[in-house]
């Protein structure tokens, strides 16, 4: 049956899981598409704590810019940009850029994570650093804006210092500087753009600005070399669920994505409500939680099991945990599971466990790694999954981005060495990563069409334009 997959395990196998359903739903999609995504590679599950994200914007048109064009697809032609030759001097990229020249600094601060990474054109991570906010995180119960940014500055300078430390490298040593500029919180952002254009300036070193959930699919090019597109990836994070073909670095298709609350706020919700210790997320905490308690004491409905596409909502899921919460009299609000009794702990742990096998998990919940690789190997496709430490935010995907699109001739030159105060950045705390494929449009009425930049793909579509 279209829209479900049944296995003959376990009870809890046989459940219609709501991200199994869509990423079987993908799959007949196939057909619809062109005949490229037949060469289909691989699939890709990937998970971020940030907040929703989307694209990049690439300033194409600058006087100290050489203009050559270079063939990308049969069809279509990529402006690729290159310093002259005196635009550059020790620090910033050559005219050949060839890829082992290529040590890049990654710059992460779209949310909770501030996180920078040194890594080399070749996939050689020469260092990394991640400051987590669990405390704030606890004290909160999930991120606030503006302590995020507050946290950001303090830790920004030290962060970046240490990975260059244990990069035994310093700022001359590098070539270029990636950071993220969206989608995800506008003042997070702004730290990490404004530290990424300091160190550009004072070094004379190109910028690329990455969107947050390309780096989260393209790491797998770095885990995986052999990987090729196009690809299929489904990406989950903290705020936003998404599932594309990946035709090329730039260039994506949305098939399905989050009509309302996604994944992260789900989980962050139902621990709260459930009195749990948020230093660590919401995530954690439940699937400890989950492991106590009985997945087959609660029917939770799948969402969106009534449309016929590829998206995802845990906004009525929400709803459905609230209400067992209060049906079993289960003593929340100040009363933290630590002084739980021993019934209304059992009670808990019922509730986030039927939650867990509805929702799916996270990207490094192994059950959920365990029944994509169900789905694969039924389709004869490969999967791959990056390591949890990869999964997560990180400065190293970042990078690595910086470096696929440098490759192409995708940045900006160094930024003036000192910029004013009231600079205004390029930060896109919305932003589409890939065209909405036509036929997987949503019927659901909540689905938020609120957008204020183009996507990365139209916009890189639209710079491989011929100029007449």
């Amino acid at each position: 049956m279209v829209g479900s997959i049944r296995t003959k395990t376990t009870p809890q196998s046989t459940k219609h899981l709501i991200f199994l359903r869509q990423l079987y739903m993908a799959g007949s999609l196939i057909s619809s598409l062109t005949s490229s995504f037949a060469r289909l590679s691989s699939l890709y599950f990937a998970k971020g704590r940030g907040a929703a994200c989307s694209a990049n914007y690439i300033r194409c048109y600058r006087p100290s810019f050489k203009i050559r064009y270079i063939s990308l697809y049969p069809q279509s032609r990529l402006l690729r940009l290159s310093f002259s030759s005196n635009a550059v001097a020790r620090g910033g990229l050559s005219r050949s850029l060839d890829r082992e020249d290529l040590v890049v600094l990654g710059i992460e601060t779209s949310c909770d994570d501030t996180a920078a990474a040194v890594v080399t054109g070749n996939g050689e991570v020469l260092g990394q650093v991640v400051s987590s906010q669990e405390d704030l995180l606890s004290r909160y119960g999930g991120v606030s804006p503006k302590m995020a940014e507050e946290a950001h500055s303090l830790v920004i300078d030290e962060v970046v210092q240490k990975t260059l430390q244990s990069s035994k490298l310093t700022e001359k040593d590098l070539t270029g500087v990636a950071v993220t500029i969206g989608p995800g919180l506008s003042l997070c952002l702004r730290v990490g753009v404004t530290k990424a254009r300091r160190v550009a300036g004072r070094f004379n070193l190109p910028i690329v600005g990455v969107h947050h959930m390309e780096a989260h699919a393209l790491v797998a090019r770095l885990v995986d070399r052999d990987l090729q597109f196009p690809f299929l990836a489904l990406l989950i994070s903290g705020g936003h669920n998404l599932l594309i073909l990946a035709r090329d670095v730039g260039h994506y298709v949305q098939l399905g994505t989050t009509i309302d609350d996604a994944i992260g706020e789900a989980y962050d919700k139902t621990a709260r409500w459930l009195g749990l210790d948020m230093s660590k997320g919401g995530g954690p905490a439940l699937e400890e939680l989950a492991r106590d308690g009985d997945s087959n004491s609660l029917k939770f409905k799948i969402p969106m099991r009534q449309y016929k596409d590829c998206n995802f909502s845990y906004a009525g899921l929400k709803t459905q945990v609230r209400l067992a919460i209060e049906s079993r009299n289960v003593c929340v609000g100040n009363n933290p599971i630590s002084s739980a009794s021993f019934r209304d702990r059992k009670s808990r742990a019922d509730i986030a466990a039927s939650f867990q096998v509805v929702s799916g998990g996270v990207a490094s919940n192994q059950y959920v790694r365990s029944r994509l690789s169900y789905v694969v190997e039924k389709n004869h496709i490969r999967l791959v999954c990056p390591p949890p430490k990869l999964c997560t935010d990180n400065g190293v995907m970042v990078a690595w981005t910086g470096i696929e699109h440098f490759l192409l001739g995708r940045f900006d030159p160094p930024p003036p060495a000192s910029e004013p105060e009231d600079h205004v950045y390029d930060i896109r705390p919305r932003w589409p990563l890939g065209e909405e494929y036509l036929q997987g449009k949503s019927e659901a009425r909540s689905l938020k069409r609120a957008r204020i930049h183009p996507s990365l793909t139209s916009i890189i579509k639209a710079s491989t334009q011929p100029k007449i």
